[in-house]
């Protein structure tokens, strides 16, 4: 028989949930972590047909049948292979490919970059414990990761010389790997004086590196290019160690970065895995909702943060159903999870988790934030927009809910007669426990800071007298966290007043609205710079 290219079935169980395809002949009811109904292969009244989305098989302890979702598309349709796949196909809106014998060459080729990969995440792991790489495990050790945790991820360090190409010069696809490069005097290693993060797929199989600099130098992250065997936007991080954990906590968390996720799959949510080397992609949402379709977006609360987070929810809507949960949390004060879990701690990161906002409610203050709802442009502009991200909800009766609800919304806060224009009054959120200890121990440490932002210091209402952890923060870095802190509240501010003008309803107060946009963006760039400082 002959041995066919089974890539593209991969993709079709990986971007389809079992549920969803059993779901249109057999109604489903979740009960525990399986989904039950009456089997469509025999005749029965009382469910023994299990369906287990994680795994990606049905199984009938009545009459035995058990497969996945081509074999139940062929058994219910009575389809064969090609016909099956095709309209599996169509159902994940991919194109089907040319369908012939996988060459045995591929295959040879695939194993030996899992094998480079692997030997090469050796080699980085041995040179993190050497002189060589001693400031590079310090590094690490500084940011709170033990050894265990180094071993557990394979962290490793990646030396200046081209130790990978000389070492497996003779690799026939080293190249392939996206290990090493040919230039003009032979080849070279990628990845030189960098901290070394593998990157497995879903299986535990090494599949690529990340790199971090250690010198400050940019970009702060690299990562390894597509290759046969690695697809950047169809892998997400830290899935094969957050599988068993999405499983228990019965959601998935998605932070931005990779030390983001080990941080918080070392601190109680292992749960946690990110993006990598770009955006948020369907194939992301579409391997995470398989496991579980409860997702919480964890990002930055700062201007990039929120467009990141607009952007995840105008993807993530063709995969909601009637079981889903998904949430918005937002880390603010210019820190991440990593810094959170430093400072504040698991109850600090467990309360940004706790306060995220339902997408129901992100999606309408995203609306509101973004256009003049009070003007009948700006209502047209929203309705347009709306009715954009509903028509992608495959569900119709969800869609049918998600449009009554919006509709309450609109007729309650869209349509009201504004008689009277009132004058805009701002008041800036209280300061978070964490900045305010932060603070006390910039102040009481360094008297002289204090002093030169004194008038800053003074609005925000600290008791200064307060005791406040000790934190490793020399003057530096501390006037960069006021000065940060400063810009952060300015940029609050703003917002605060152009939500203002935009509730008053008053189309005078565009031009207005357009300068303050020009403030906040240019307030966001010096932000910016301050943090690459």
């Amino acid at each position: 028989m002959a041995r066919f290219d089974n890539n593209f079935t991969d993709e079709l169980r990986a971007r389809l949930s079992i549920v969803d395809v059993v779901g249109r002949r057999v109604p489903l009811t979740k009960k525990g972590q399986n989904y039950w109904g009456c089997c469509p292969f025999h005749n029965e009244k009382t469910p023994s047909f299990s369906v287990n989305e994680e795994k990606g098989f049905y199984h009938c302890f009545g009459c035995g049948e058990h497969g996945d979702i081509i074999s139940f598309t062929m058994k219910s349709n009575n389809l064969e292979f090609i016909p099956a796949i095709t309209e599996l196909a169509n159902m994940a809106g991919i194109k089907m490919p040319d369908f012939k014998p996988k060459n045995p060459d591929i295959v040879k080729r695939e194993e030996e970059l899992f094998d480079i990969c692997e030997r090469a995440a050796q080699t980085y792991s041995e040179k993190l414990f050497t002189p060589d790489g001693a400031h590079a495990l310090e590094y690490v050790r500084r940011r709170g990761f033990s050894d265990d945790i180094i071993k557990k991820y394979r962290i490793g360090y990646a030396p200046k010389n081209n130790i990978i190409a000389n070492k497996y010069a003779n690799s026939k696809h080293l190249i392939d790997s996206g290990l090493c490069r040919r230039g003009d005097f032979g080849m070279y290693d990628f990845f030189r004086d960098k901290l070394m993060f593998p990157i497995f797929n879903a299986n535990g199989k090494i599949v690529a590196f990340s790199g971090r600099s250690l010198d400050g130098s940019e970009p702060k992250y690299i990562n390894t290019s597509d290759t046969d065997i690695f697809h950047k936007r169809k892998t997400v991080f830290g899935l094969n160690f957050a599988r068993d954990a999405i499983h228990r906590a019965n959601r998935s968390i998605i932070v931005e970065g990779q030390i983001d996720a080990i941080k918080m799959q070392t601190n109680g949510f292992g749960e946690t895995v990110a993006p990598l080397g770009t955006a948020l992609t369907e194939d992301h949402i579409a391997l995470l909702c398989k496991l579980n379709r409860n997702i919480i977006f964890c990002f930055d609360g700062d201007g990039a943060g929120l467009k990141a987070a607009t952007r995840a929810c105008g993807i993530i809507m063709p995969f909601l159903r009637d079981t889903s949960d998904v949430k918005f949390a937002f880390v603010t004060g210019g820190k991440d999870p990593d810094e959170i879990l430093k400072s504040g701690g698991v109850d600090a990161m467990n309360k940004i988790i706790s306060d995220a906002i339902p997408l129901v409610d992100f999606l309408w203050q995203s609306i509101n934030n973004n256009f003049l709802t009070n003007t009948p442009g700006g209502r047209s502009q929203a309705e347009k927009f709306l009715k954009k991200e509903l028509d992608k909800i495959v569900d119709p009766e969800l869609k049918s809910e998600y449009e009554k609800e919006y509709n309450n919304r609109k007729f309650n806060n869209w349509h009201k007669w504004n008689r009277q224009k009132s004058a805009v009054q701002i008041k800036l959120p209280d300061v978070d426990t964490i900045t305010k200890n932060t603070l006390v121990y910039i102040v009481n440490t360094y008297p002289e800071l204090a002093e030169q932002y004194l008038e800053f210091l003074g609005t925000l209402g600290i008791d200064f007298d307060d005791t406040a952890p000790e934190l490793n923060l020399d003057k530096v870095a501390a006037e960069k966290y006021i000065i940060s802190l400063k810009l952060q509240r300015y940029i609050e501010k703003l917002n605060l007043t152009k939500s203002e003008l935009i509730k008053s309803g008053d189309e005078s107060v565009r031009d207005e609205i357009i300068k303050i946009d020009s403030d906040i963006a240019a307030a966001h760039e010096k932000l910016e710079k301050l943090i690459m400082l």
